[in-house]
């Protein structure tokens, strides 16, 4: 942008040099010409400003920073109060001249009827997304009617009244301005549970974190829409199979349900948090995980798995979206989570939408669905893409690894090796993977026979493990070897025509780069 040149006097440049109450005063001793040549006779006489009006300067521009946006508002409920917009991350209110906010009433400096309030009564804060009251007072702070206690906190939602000193004495209410309304929940979930951010979102609807309000502990809650469903008759049925299932099943690697809610409109299912996240990103992350690691995670997995086909519950959608972490280390427990999928979607819908592109999905599922059907040897499949995936940092099917479809590439057993992936990976995990990755559902290797491969029968693993999931001491005797009648005849069904669908040996070449997760 071009400098403009000050017309003869230069009066015109004084516009922006001097402050706005320069200006004032000039115009206001000045006449009211405008004119540029009578500029000299409007300066004040001094010599820093005659030299201004005639000396063109060009000021650095300073951007303006933006003014902080408060995360929530709280407004008073009794006049002797003011309202307080949050902007910082945290507040001390109380009766002492040092907290941020001073309990007292400026018109009745001292009044005794403050001295109910502590020096130090309660903090706000916000801890990410979430916002929390802390009680310091002896006489007590509430939310809602409920007793906070002292040194102890509750989370703070959209409309919560606290009140202080007494139940009654209501003082304020939090507006969240950062979160949705939860008028539309279940009234016994907003009595019970305080939702806050999403933290996953699916096919049928999202997961929420929230916290128990009488513990402040988290808890997940899935919550889904009835509307995405092809019909809400098949919704209802299929959503109530899969509550009745999760409340059934009782294994240390599987998710907890603690609670379910329903309205009109969506179903609420309350869940144990796992504070690691999903599997998925944890190899992301790190590319490929360490054999060691990827034994404990893969062992838990089996376990979780049999239990479940004793129970005679097929998960059908393995993946490492559904392999959750309870903490960020390597060596820690893990939990199968949305088993039985296909209760709640149709099985069209399972292939098509819930599993995208179908990377996990054993062969059978795509030349045997709509004739004999499938059995539990599904999920040894998935395991075995899981296995690979943990161990190589890349999915066995991908369309850069071949010019057929996935599908087909799946349907024959062709996957690919990358050396540079499996140069450290030792012989026996490469021949779990190739074992659980046959074709034949009737030759596959089952869950059992997995559990006793040598590869897991590594025996620090074992004691890690067992001591993750019981860490009492309470664990359960080992199971049968033999195979339940249950499984057998589940697997009988499966079998189909596999001897027409025989397909090659699977190709283990050297390919383009591997596909991340």
């Amino acid at each position: 942008m071009s400098e403009e040149t000050p017309p003869e006097g230069g009066s015109s440049q004084t516009q922006s040099t001097i402050s706005p109450s320069q200006s004032r005063s000039q115009s206001q001793s000045g006449s009211g010409s405008s004119s540029g040549q009578t500029s000299g006779s409007q300066s004040s006489g001094s010599g820093t400003l005659s030299s201004v009006d005639t000396i063109p300067v060009t000021l650095p521009s300073v951007p303006e920073e933006p003014e902080p946006q408060p995360w929530g508002r709280l407004l008073p409920m009794t006049q002797a109060f003011r309202s307080l917009d949050c902007v910082e991350d945290q507040y001390l209110f109380g009766r002492d001249s040092r907290c941020d906010y001073v309990l007292d009433d400026p018109r009745e400096k001292g009044s005794e009827k403050f001295r109910i309030y502590s020096k130090k009564h309660f903090r706000i804060y916000r801890d990410g997304s979430e916002v929390f009251v802390e009680d310091y007072s002896n006489n007590g702070t509430f939310v809602d009617g409920v007793l906070v206690g002292q040194k102890r906190k509750l989370p703070l939602i959209n409309n919560s009244v606290l009140s202080l000193a007494e139940q009654r004495n209501r003082v304020f209410v939090f507006i969240d301005l950062m979160s949705d309304d939860q008028s539309s929940l279940p009234v016994g979930l907003q009595e019970k549970y305080v939702l806050t951010r999403r933290i996953g979102t699916g096919v049928c609807g999202e997961v929420r974190l929230a916290f128990e309000r009488s513990t402040c502990r988290k808890v997940a809650v899935k919550i889904i829409n009835k509307k995405n469903f092809p019909s809400e008759g098949t919704a209802t049925r299929n959503a109530e199979t899969e509550i009745k299932i999760l409340k059934r099943v009782d294994h240390p690697c599987l998710i907890k349900t603690e609670d379910f809610y329903q309205t009109e409109d969506s179903y609420y299912i309350i869940l144990e948090l796992m504070e690691g996240g999903e599997l998925f990103h944890r190899v992301k992350r790190h590319q490929q995980l360490k054999e060691d690691v990827a034994k404990l995670y893969f062992y838990q997995m089996l376990c979780a798995v049999q239990y479940l086909h004793d129970n005679g519950i097929i998960h059908r959608d393995l993946k490492p979206e559904n392999i959750l972490l309870a903490s960020n280390e390597d060596v820690c427990l893990i939990k199968v989570t949305d088993f039985n999928q296909s209760r709640i979607l149709e099985e069209t819908a399972l292939m098509r939408t819930l599993c995208g592109t179908p990377f996990y999905l054993a062969p059978e599922v795509f030349t045997h669905a709509s004739t004999t059907g499938y059995g539990i040897a599904v999920d040894a499949w998935s395991l075995g893409v899981l296995l690979f995936v943990c161990l190589s940092g890349y999915t066995p099917f991908h369309e850069s690894f071949s010019k057929l479809s996935v599908t087909e590439q799946i349907i024959r057993g062709e996957f690919t090796m990358v050396p540079s992936k499996w140069k450290n990976v030792s012989d026996q995990a490469k021949d779990v993977v190739r074992k659980l990755l046959e074709v034949d559902p009737s030759k596959r290797m089952t869950i059992r026979e997995a559990l006793q491969h040598p590869w897991l029968k590594d025996q620090l693993m074992l004691e890690t493990a067992r001591r993750l999931m019981y860490p009492s001491g309470d664990a359960p005797p080992p199971a049968a070897q033999e195979v339940e009648s249950s499984e057998k005849m589940t697997r009988k069904r499966g079998r189909g025509d596999g001897e027409e669908l025989a397909p090659p040996p699977a190709k283990r070449s050297q390919a383009s780069p591997p596909v991340p997760v």
